[in-house]
């Protein structure tokens, strides 16, 4: 194959991949605690026989934007956002610990305390937390749900059980495709006492709408100009063809 036709489709197809990393930023940019991943290109050698004279560029996300988005007031009891650093232990559609900063909190059909996308939010026992009929609830700042049984007296609060919050080393976690934070080999953390959370409070999405679709459109005038060297490539073909020919 023809080395700058390889490098062009090389090249665009890298442009491709990078832009579902910016393009699934901008889609998630009213999604609440989401985090931004970051896109890159390195360069990367051309493997094969003869002298190597060609690299081509790989996309790759390397990590993802942990800082904090906006605190929205919503003054619903249930929605709580993570105050400062940590996150918040949930569980995965497979069955193993996970952590989200997605505070919008609901109750499920069999009364389990879930998030907006029904994962299971864990209590610091290391089970999913499950809420008995109550007239009221109330998240403290350290994640305690107090509740008032259905049919007691105003004066009678329970304190039913505490959501796990945790507060990993940096580069402890990392983001999965369910876009939920792993930790490595799924060992769960342990609960860290310092983390506080605000009730009636959501965190938005930290992804700046601007820079995703400045870099959107920055990246599609390079897959066009990749589509470009392609063509070149092979017009120059043809007419090292037609020379040929006349030989």
């Amino acid at each position: 194959m023809d080395k700058v036709l390889y490098l062009a489709m090389s090249g665009a197809r890298e442009n491709m991949r990078s832009q579902q990393a910016h393009a699934n930023n901008l889609a998630n940019a009213t999604t609440t605690g989401f985090k931004a991943d970051f896109a890159q290109a390195r360069a990367m050698q051309v493997e094969g026989d003869g002298y190597a004279s060609r690299v081509y560029a790989m996309a790759e996300r390397p990590g993802t934007d942990m800082s904090s988005g906006t605190m929205m007031q919503t003054g619903r009891s249930m929605d709580v956002a993570i105050d400062g650093d940590g996150w918040m232990a949930v569980i995965d559609a497979n069955g193993n610990e996970a952590y989200t900063r997605q505070g919008e909190l609901q109750i499920n059909q069999f009364n389990q305390l879930v998030t907006r996308s029904g994962d299971l939010v864990m209590g610091n026992g290391g089970i999913p937390i499950t809420l008995p009929p109550f007239e009221k609830l109330d998240i403290g700042g350290d994640g305690t749900i107090t509740i008032r049984p259905a049919g007691e007296a105003a004066t009678e609060l329970a304190i039913l059980d505490q959501i796990k919050l945790v507060n990993p080393e940096p580069g402890q976690l990392f983001k999965g495709v369910d876009g939920m934070m792993h930790s490595g080999n799924n060992q769960p953390l342990l609960p860290a006492n310092e983390v506080k959370i605000r009730s009636g409070f959501l965190e938005s999405s930290n992804v700046n709408s601007i820079s995703e679709l400045t870099s959107v459109i920055d990246l599609a005038r390079q897959f066009e100009m990749h589509v470009k060297m392609m063509k070149t490539a092979e017009d120059n073909s043809s007419a090292a063809a037609r020379i040929l020919s006349l030989q």
